[in-house]
């Protein structure tokens, strides 16, 4: 790996206020408990470095500007008042800038785009965050975002983002690259294209409403008075983190439309009978097989009767009756929904219908109440990430259409969530080939692996030939 260029991006001069204050809403602060989120795109690009330094690189970094001007919260700083009673916020002054790194990796570009593969591969292609700093009262500047791009010469080049979770969701960091790319997708067919212009082509301004957020529980002041004895020089906390990536293995599965309708009429068969169970969607059975085949590869030993596993899923808010806030609603607006249901019953040989039947009712839950649970979700995190818990976390959705994210140089070869391999989550997106199935990402220690891609198999065989 070599480095050629460290920058920084920015906004266009005088383009966005400063300063700009952005208070943080209820939904950021569960946030303060999650390390860094790192996404990684890849591109097919056969050409030299010289090239791609000459001719893709500038409309890369100056799209990014463009683009920061209506996303500039990814050019900010996370601000932590010296007083812990003081709310957090984010803020943009017009010195702020967003970590731009170019490298060149010798790494086989075919490889790192594989199914399956070390997981170590990725990591020199994420960025590091900028290390926070200091004001003169004591208050802690914590930068938001930063973005490597790395060419693999004569191949392809990847594009990384690693950004600080309390300051906008998947929805939010997504509609940010769909708007770089499409403002750099226009740049790159005719490079005099301006950014008002690229707006005319019906690109959606990100809304940045906060005061738009009903708070109707004071769910701001219970989380704020939770985070009194948190550490703000740990931006890092590693609560619900608790792997690492050595000797694991990162692989993607691909349920097909087909398999994907197979399994819900399966599940939707074994829950005829089930009072309650009212829509087996393909979100709920994707789950609730990956679920599943997670727990049978556990190693528990001793008696586990009584024994609780545990799946967290998000939802978006955005939609629900209690915010109705617009689709583009910049910031964090979704709920952590967390399904337990004993071990015993997981690992039976119902136990991918016993899954289901746990996440189908918290989706009713949540449609009826999305912040049902709410005032309890930063102590539930915190046991959550004692030692020995069975936890699957997962990240992403098939809505999120990580695949339609063109800079000009056609679509990703791959895409996913590179911090997987330390946080014990899943990725669910739809698929770089197209059609109606779901990408599944996943890292697991080498032995875990063999034994989790044997029983999907397996499973997945027995249902599909019923």
């Amino acid at each position: 790996m070599k480095v050629i260029e460290q920058s920084k991006v920015s906004p266009p001069p005088n383009s966005v206020p400063s300063p700009t204050i952005l208070p943080l809403t209820f939904f950021d602060f569960p946030w303060f408990y999650c390390h860094p989120i790192n996404r990684i795109f890849f591109y097919h690009f056969p050409h030299p470095t010289h090239h791609f330094l000459q001719t893709t690189l500038p409309i890369l970094k100056h799209s990014l500007s463009l683009t920061l001007q209506h996303f500039f919260p990814f050019s900010s700083n996370l601000i932590i008042p010296q007083n812990s009673q003081d709310a957090p916020y984010i803020r943009y002054l017009d010195t702020d800038t967003l970590s731009f790194t170019v490298a060149e990796s010798s790494g086989d570009f075919n490889l790192l785009i594989s199914d399956s593969q070390d997981a170590q591969n990725w990591h020199p292609l994420v960025p590091n965050l900028p290390p926070s700093s200091t004001e003169q009262n004591n208050t802690r500047v914590i930068p938001i975002m930063a973005i490597q791009v790395t060419v693999m010469p004569n191949s392809g080049f990847s594009i990384c983002l690693t950004f600080n979770h309390v300051a906008a969701d998947g929805k939010s960091l997504h509609h940010f690259m769909k708007f770089w790319a499409s403002v750099s997708k226009n740049r790159a067919n005719n490079n005099d294209i301006s950014l008002e212009q690229s707006l005319s082509l019906h690109l959606d301004l990100p809304s940045h409403e906060r005061d738009r957020v009903n708070d109707p529980k004071g769910l701001k002041q219970i989380y704020l008075e939770e985070l009194q004895d948190f550490d703000s020089k740990n931006m890092e906390f590693t609560g619900l983190v608790r792997d690492s990536y050595v000797n694991k293995i990162r692989t993607t599965l691909v349920l097909s439309f087909e398999q994907v309708q197979k399994l819900k009429k399966w599940v939707a068969e074994k829950c005829k009978d089930s009072h309650g169970t009212q829509h087996v969607s393909t979100f709920v059975v994707t789950n609730s097989l990956i679920w599943f085949c997670m727990i049978k590869t556990e190693q528990n030993e001793g008696d586990y009767v009584d024994d609780l596993c545990y799946f967290v899923f998000l939802a978006d808010c955005r939609d629900s009756p209690e915010f109705s806030l617009p689709k583009t609603y910049f910031g964090n607006c979704i709920s952590s929904l967390i399904v337990a249901v004993k071990r015993v019953e997981l690992v039976g040989k119902n136990g991918i219908v016993a899954a289901a039947k746990g996440i189908e009712k918290k989706i009713r839950d949540f449609k009826s109440n999305a912040l049902l649970g709410a005032e309890s979700l930063m102590s539930d995190y915190r046991d959550l990430s004692k030692p020995g818990t069975s936890l699957v976390i997962v990240a992403g959705s098939p809505k999120l259409a990580v695949y339609e994210t063109d800079f000009g140089w056609g679509k990703p070869k791959k895409s996913d969530a590179v911090h997987l391999d330390s946080s014990g989550s899943i990725s669910l997106s739809d698929c770089r080939d197209g059609g109606n199935g779901i990408e599944i990402g996943l890292a697991l220690d080498r032995s875990r692996m063999t034994d989790f891609i044997s029983i999907f198999q397996e499973q997945l065989d027995n249902i599909c030939s019923m």
